[in-house]
């Protein structure tokens, strides 16, 4: 089959590889129909994910149809259609048995072996992303093998929604979602989101949901800026144009702070010299720019909510003003398989439009330039969907 891999920094391929096959009872082989960019996997195009391997299959937002299942496979037969979690969860351990699947387990043994430590228990597997997380080839590629599938993968049983109406159940949709209930966002409710990526959208698209009153965003892309004013009603805060936002925010909320504010920009946050150079030695794990904001631009007693992905130790971390502010804090993978039903049915009821932010449809074989096109931010690109098999198709 052909499939995208990876071969170091800002080089992916699309190559001929070997076929998945079933190796567990509750295993399915899923032909895919449509499969995404995520902004995390930029992370990986850019050479800061560790322990990727040549050849690695990258991809964890993907759908497609059921062409084979294990004989322990119950919940699924061969024509389903399905949308796949990005997490791989067994559903039976303690932490999946409190709905926290990205929390599995017995999932990922990569990370547990990696950092060697007894009371390091590692969370769940994630597809294509890197052996820290188990090694599982991803899902851009033409099929991909599906493990605990009587537990991740959701059915799509009306077959008038088209594929870029649900496929971001598999990632970004619940990831924007969980963020905004983790803030407790409700009528009435100010919320700051730092980042107008594709997380960011579907956070302020589930924030509006939710019923936020004010809805602040902030980014240096204006045309991203400008189409979240257009179908979200942001306030937009560009800060290329202005220094500290979060100065803008508590002004403009009565010198109180939003409620709650969303940071979902993560580790590669544009920081000072300082924190780039810290960085770059490897002398710290993430920037804590977009943080920082955060904590800054949120109310006393407010929340600060963080599905954007943090590694390791930040450098000025202002856990005395978060302290001070009696903030509380509220982040992680998300627990996809939790939310995706629900979410079904907003899409369903045209509550949610999560397509709206799709800006390019390409081929399989034109994943590399996917990469390229997102990661330089060109042709005003917020998403790109790969299908195999299809042409693609730029934007006007």
């Amino acid at each position: 089959m052909k499939a995208l891999t990876y071969h170091g920094s800002k080089d992916v391929r699309v190559e001929t590889v070997p076929d998945p096959v079933i190796y567990a009872d509750d295993d399915i082989l899923l032909r895919i129909t449509a499969t995404a960019i995520c902004g995390s996997d930029l992370h990986i195009f850019r050479g800061k994910i560790p322990d990727m391997k040549a050849g690695d299959i990258l991809g964890h937002e993907f759908m497609g149809i059921v062409e084979d299942v294990g004989p322990g496979v119950t919940r699924l037969r061969k024509g389903d259609r399905v949308v796949v979690p990005f997490t791989i969860s067994c559903g039976d351990c303690m932490f999946c048995s409190r709905k926290l699947f990205a929390a599995c387990e017995t999932t990922n043994p990569g990370r547990g072996a990696i950092l060697n430590k007894k009371d390091i228990r590692p969370g769940a597997g994630l597809f294509g992303y890197s052996h820290l997380y188990g090694g599982y080839p991803g899902g851009q590629a033409e099929f991909v093998r599906v493990p605990k599938a009587n537990v991740g993968p959701l059915v799509i049983p009306d077959s008038t929604l088209r594929d870029e109406q649900v496929l971001f159940l598999s990632d970004i949709l619940p990831t924007g979602y969980q963020a905004a209930v983790n803030a407790e966002v409700g009528p009435g409710s100010k919320v700051a989101i730092f980042g107008a990526g594709p997380v960011g959208l579907m956070a302020a698209a589930s924030c509006r949901m939710l019923g936020a009153e004010q809805i602040f965003m902030v980014d240096h892309h204006q045309y991203r800026l400008d189409f979240a004013v257009a179908t979200y009603g942001v306030v937009p805060i560009n800060f290329d144009n202005i220094d500290d936002p979060a100065a803008y925010i508590v002004d403009a909320t009565g010198h109180h702070g939003v409620d709650a504010s969303i940071d979902a920009v993560g580790f590669e946050a544009k920081g000072s010299t300082t924190e780039t150079v810290l960085t770059t030695m490897k002398l710290e794990g993430s920037s804590g720019a977009a943080l920082r904001q955060a904590i800054a631009a949120t109310r006393r007693g407010g929340i600060v909510s963080v599905p954007g992905v943090y590694a390791g130790f930040i450098h000025g971390f202002l856990f005395g003003d978060a302290f001070e502010k009696g903030l509380t804090f509220k982040g992680g993978q998300t627990h996809a398989q939790r939310f995706m039903p629900e979410l079904l049915q907003q899409i369903s009821a045209g509550v949610l439009r999560p397509e709206v932010i799709v800006t390019h449809n390409l081929a399989l074989q034109d994943a590399a330039r996917g990469y390229e096109i997102f990661n330089e931010k060109q042709e005003d690109c917020r998403k790109v969907i790969l299908r195999p098999g299809a042409a693609s198709v730029y934007p006007s």
